[in-house]
């Protein structure tokens, strides 16, 4: 994701009490009030009470009449939830919440946890890959996840069929983190209820979500970019063409994270977004010691199996920039709102192309696309293959 005004935001004060704990769960359960727009409304009215009373206002000003927020006994009852199920409560800006996430702009206000909370602090890799994956597909995954898991990381994917659920089973051991589309206690699909029990006592299932509320489908590409977010690179193996597999990879390096792949028969259609990946610069992956190659930056990185390989210093940042992050403000929410409403009004039902969309706003890419993201996660707007974007 291009950098923003909020990837160089501090993270909130997290809620210290009771009451601020049904705010924030008030606000972030409110509607057309997602990541993004939760971390802009605490910058600009300093906590999630005045922000709550604000947004009636807000939204008559982007033409939404009879607007009411989350009440707190939905909040209230989604504490209750949480404690019946033994789910543990993870707000952003806690000391304990996962560093590689709280650094993305649209980090989950609200994390559900259920396992070894410890894990978090943890290096943390994401393993993905096709659902109907092949045989050796799947002893890819076991091999990677295994070695991996040995050199000290910790295995993150989305407990999917196929190549997620043999990540997960062959990382037990060492540490994995199940990041579920549903409440944390709904598991998806239900032939892995029994790794989904295995992972809450052994390693970690997580979610943005309340407790008990069921998958829809935009929760499937907002919980793949919680998996890219938590993970210092992306591995991928198998993936079709088009496929969740990919966009996990397109969210993370949106975030500035490595991508690797392992290569597949041309033939096989199971392969074709893994080498489409490799074309496009991903790096070839092969075994654990491929990861020595991939210079992933400002980590104390396990020793790896393989022969060792050097590995560059990284790159200096340019001079200069961090005065000139220093220096920016986030937009404030109405700007942000005429700025959605703005896209909206381009887009309908018929699919066009991103690139006519910017040319058209005659707006800079680092503006547009993480608010096309944002609109994505809500679910008001759909991308399609070939670049093109439609609005639901």
């Amino acid at each position: 994701m291009p950098d923003g005004p909020l990837s160089e935001q501090p993270d909130p004060t997290p809620p210290q009490s009771e009451e601020e704990r049904l705010d924030w769960l008030c606000l972030i359960r409110s509607r057309r009030v997602g990541a993004v727009t939760f971390r802009r409304l605490l910058s600009e009215y300093g906590s999630a009470r005045a922000a709550l009373e604000a947004l009636p206002q807000i939204a008559s000003q982007a033409g939404v009449g009879g607007y009411t927020a989350c009440s707190a006994e939905m909040a209230r009852a989604e504490l209750q939830a949480g404690a019946r199920i033994g789910a543990e409560f993870l707000p952003l800006g806690a000391a304990d919440y996962p560093p590689q996430l709280a650094a993305t702009p649209d980090a989950p206000p609200v994390l559900w946890l259920q396992g070894r909370r410890a894990l978090l602090q943890r290096p943390m890799l994401a393993l993905v890959g096709a659902r109907n994956a092949s045989s050796l597909g799947l002893r890819m995954a076991r091999r990677l996840a295994f070695e991996l898991g040995e050199a000290g990381y910790v295995l993150v994917s989305g407990l999917a069929r196929g190549i997620d659920a043999e990540a997960h089973q062959a990382a037990l051991g060492s540490g994995t983190v199940a990041v579920q589309p549903g409440g944390v206690d709904v598991i998806w699909p239900a032939e892995n209820a029994a790794l989904a029990a295995a992972i809450a006592r052994e390693g970690l299932c997580l979610s943005e979500h309340p407790p008990g509320m069921r998958p829809l489908a935009r929760h499937f590409p907002a919980r793949n970019r919680i998996v890219a977010g938590l993970a210092r690179a992306v591995l991928v193996v198998e993936a079709a063409a088009r496929s969740g597999s990919l966009i996990t990879a397109r969210l993370a390096l949106d975030l500035g994270r490595e991508v690797l792949a392992v290569p597949g028969h041309p033939f096989d259609a199971r392969a074709a977004g893994c080498n489409a990946l490799i074309r496009e610069g991903a790096q070839l992956l092969r075994s654990a010691a491929d990861l020595q190659g991939a210079g992933l930056p400002d980590i104390a990185q396990p020793e790896l199996p393989g022969p060792a390989r050097s590995r560059g210093a990284p790159e200096p940042r340019p001079a200069g920039r961090d005065s000139a992050v220093a220096s920016r403000k986030p937009p404030r929410l109405a700007e942000i709102t005429r700025l959605h409403n703005l896209i909206l009004d381009r887009l309908g039902p018929s699919p066009q192309a991103e690139d006519q969309l910017l040319r058209d706003l005659a707006l800079p890419a680092a503006q547009l696309l993480p608010e096309l993201l944002t609109l994505e996660l809500e679910g008001r707007v759909s991308r399609q293959p070939g670049g093109l974007i439609a609005r639901k």
